[in-house]
């Protein structure tokens, strides 16, 4: 996961004044007041449904139509989902579906496979709960909110309607109080109609946010009883890492197969063909063939200096050997930029852990070589209670962000494949300041 920091514009009007004219403010009160209805029918049926289908299941009716009114649940969950999405901005990803076990020799499962199926699954008992608990409240909420929201307006704008008083009916204005003698009060003064005035804005700012309130009540139903359980969302994670670290690894495996075909094994070729003809020329040309032994002599040691290099890349010696401390100081020494490295760590994490720390510091230092034109750097490593915390800065232009195709998107991913998180703060002009956060592991 990554998080870009930018500066936000702060609105004049505050929030308690701005909140009665928002368009979240009546897209969430539409909700509440079409609720009623809907949760109305839902729980009807799902009281008669449910109750005939326990009364009957001493016979072969009761197990379908229990499943028939669990399947018509999940239906209503659909609806309740997409009304959410749509009013109440909420995004709530799709339950689990219903799991029908295949047959053994591979075959379609039947009917009652499915009807089995729906009883042991655990979403669909959580929606027809929903149909059940969902009526009071919103029977609630309706008649809240409407009260709330009609009579603080109306009061609101009682100076513009309460001329229609005295020419429809016949009164002043709206009657506090009225006895069998004749006796009345009516708010019908410039004074007491601005004291109405005055009530009903306060009514109004009041009942909006009243209304937020009953809405986030709704979320917090419609995530926890039609949403997916806590134990699919962390396997669907689960599902996507294992995508992401599949992937890296691959994209690795490539990189380093092209990084020896093209580097290590072509030089190893022309030094064994060089080799050969060296041979042949021994007796011929000895100082020739002296000479291109000489030559094959420098092509080994660069070949063995790309080996070192390669190897490096995958894991280098120096990690495993000394830990974070100087395997980052011995990073910082290779690049183009001065950079200044801080480790305060009292033990070593574990070795994955401590791999995965090593090589986010290095694409960083990558970046700020590359992309920054920064004059220094700086690298923070410590331990926050039971995350593993770094963070590089540099004062060069900015900019930084984790755009599609971008290198700091991709580090994001690995880093989320294992709990990790990543924090920009990078300004258009400087300075940039990237912090990334993993998952503490004591080595084993």
């Amino acid at each position: 996961m990554a998080i870009d920091h930018a500066a936000g514009t702060h609105p004049r009007v505050p929030a308690a004044l701005r909140a009665p004219l928002e368009g979240r403010t009546w897209r969430e009160f539409l909700y509440l007041l079409t609720s009623l209805p809907i949760a109305t029918v839902a729980f009807s049926l799902a009281i008669t449904l449910t109750t005939a289908g326990v009364g009957t299941l001493i016979t072969f009716i009761g197990v379908p139509l229990l499943a028939a009114t669990l399947a018509a649940a999940r239906g209503l969950g659909v609806l309740e989902r997409a009304r959410a999405r749509g009013l109440l901005r909420l995004e709530i990803a799709e339950p689990e579906p219903v799991r029908v076990r295949r047959r053994r020799d591979g075959r379609a499962a039947g009917p009652m496979a499915w009807v089995g199926a729906l009883f042991r699954s655990g979403t669909s008992w959580r929606h027809l709960l929903y149909a059940v608990l969902h009526f009071p409240w919103a029977l609630f909420s309706f008649v809240l909110s409407l009260v709330l929201w009609s009579v603080g307006w109306s009061l609101f704008l009682y100076p513009a309607w309460q001329w229609t008083l005295p020419t429809y009916a016949h009164q002043p204005g709206i009657q506090l109080y009225g006895d069998s003698d004749g006796h009345a009060f009516h708010l019908d003064s410039p004074f007491e109609i601005g004291i109405t005035c005055a009530v009903g804005l306060v009514l109004v700012l009041f009942s909006a946010w009243v209304i937020r309130g009953l809405a986030h009540v709704e979320r917090l139903l419609v995530r926890g009883l039609l949403g997916p359980s806590r134990l699919a969302e962390r396997v669907w994670e689960l599902e996507e890492d294992r995508g992401v670290v599949v992937d890296t690894a691959a994209a690795d495996l490539r990189r380093i197969e092209r990084d020896l075909h093209d580097g290590a094994q072509a030089r190893l070729v022309a030094l064994a063909m060089e080799l050969g003809l060296a041979k042949e020329l021994v007796e011929r040309d000895p100082e020739k063939a002296a000479r291109m032994v000489d030559e094959a002599h420098g092509e080994v040691k660069l070949a063995l200096q790309e080996l070192r290099d390669l190897a490096r890349g995958i894991h280098p010696a120096i990690l495993t050997d000394r830990g974070l401390g100087p395997a980052l100081a011995s990073l910082a020494g290779r690049c183009t930029v001065p950079v200044t490295t801080e480790v305060d760590l009292d033990s070593r994490p574990a070795p994955a852990i401590e791999g995965i720390a090593y090589f986010t510091v290095s694409e960083l230092l990558q970046n700020i070589s590359k992309h920054s034109r920064a004059r220094s750097a700086q690298v923070d490593v410590w331990r926050s209670g039971d995350r593993l915390m770094l963070r590089v800065w540099d004062d060069g232009r900015g900019g930084a962000g984790t755009t599609s195709g971008s290198g700091l998107a991709g580090l994001a991913e690995r880093l989320d494949s294992v709990d990790g998180l990543l924090v920009i703060d990078s300004p258009a002009g400087g300075p940039t300041t990237v912090t990334a956060g993993l998952p503490w592991r004591a080595r084993g």
